[in-house]
This record gives structure tokens, sequence and C-alpha cells, in this order.
């Protein structure tokens, strides 16, 4: 549970970061998750993106400056009557959402559980998905080549 509130903190700030008057919207599709697919899970990837997996990646949410892109990692092989989809790539589709009255569109729904379904008929492996970010072991001071000599390490130099 600590790691959900973690995750859940930082995206929040990561929301607050990019484009605060988005904020409404991200909430919406979170909730549109949390309630579509409960046993969801919240996380920041690697590269500083909210996603939410359930038997690997599910989706993942991008604040812009106009819009909040709610992406699906396994898109191209989820069929979209309602035509939200864009997206040309191998995998990756998206759905650019401006206002919390577009993240209610039932179609979206139907998008998450045909996801949640491609995750149940083939997760994908622990060993091939995005390392969680928010788990990164600390670093330790290392000492250069340089600072070698004097004893220093990398952190007495940034006192000088």
């Amino acid at each position: 549970m600590p790691e959900e509130k973690s995750a859940s903190a930082a995206i929040d700030l990561y929301v607050a970061r990019e484009n605060p008057a988005l904020v409404h919207v991200v909430d919406a599709l979170r909730e549109l998750v949390k309630k579509t697919i409960p046993k969801a899970t919240e996380a920041m990837n690697p590269w500083g993106v909210p996603v939410f997996e359930f038997n690997g990646p599910l989706c993942y949410i991008r604040v812009g400056k106009k819009h909040v892109t709610f992406g699906f990692p396994r898109g191209s092989a989820i069929r979209d009557p309602g035509k939200l989809l864009e997206g040309e790539g191998r995998n990756l589709r998206h759905v650019k959402i401006g206002a919390v009255a577009h993240a209610r569109d039932p179609n979206l729904k139907r998008l998450l559980l045909q996801a949640k379904a491609l995750n149940d008929e083939t997760p994908v492996s622990k060993s091939l998905r995005p390392k969680n970010q928010l788990k990164r072991k600390k670093r330790k001071a290392t000492i250069t080549k340089r600072s070698k000599a004097s004893g220093k390490t990398w952190n007495d130099h940034s006192r000088l």
C-alpha cells in the first residue's frame, strides 16, 4: 500500500509540474481506470510517465499543453469501433482528452477492458516490464579518477 501512495503522490506532482490546469482531466482518467479495473496499480515508469499496470503495462497518461494523452502500449491490437484511437506506430495508440466530459466517454471504458483482456490472455513477462522508477536504489558516492589521488569523493569536491 505505501508503494501505491508514493506512486499516487508522484503522479500528482507530475501533473502539477506539467500542466496543473489539466488536473481534473487526469483525475477523471485515473478514476475511470480504478473503477473499470480495480486491481490495476498506478506506477511511474522509468521515463517518468504515469502508468497503470495489470499483468504488465495497461495504459499510460501524458500531460500536454492543451490535452492529456491517454495511451495504450498494446493499442494496435485493440478494436476501436468508436474511432477514438490515434497513432500509426507498431504498438502504441492513444486518445487525446481535452476535457473531463471526454474522459467519461463510454468507448474509453471499452478500450480499457480490451487492454485488460489482452494482458489477461498474454501477460507481459516481468523481465520485459519497465522497472518502477520509485524503487530505485540509492546511489553511493563514487570516487573519480582525478579525485582518487586527493582521496576526496565527488561530494567533497562539490563543497569547493
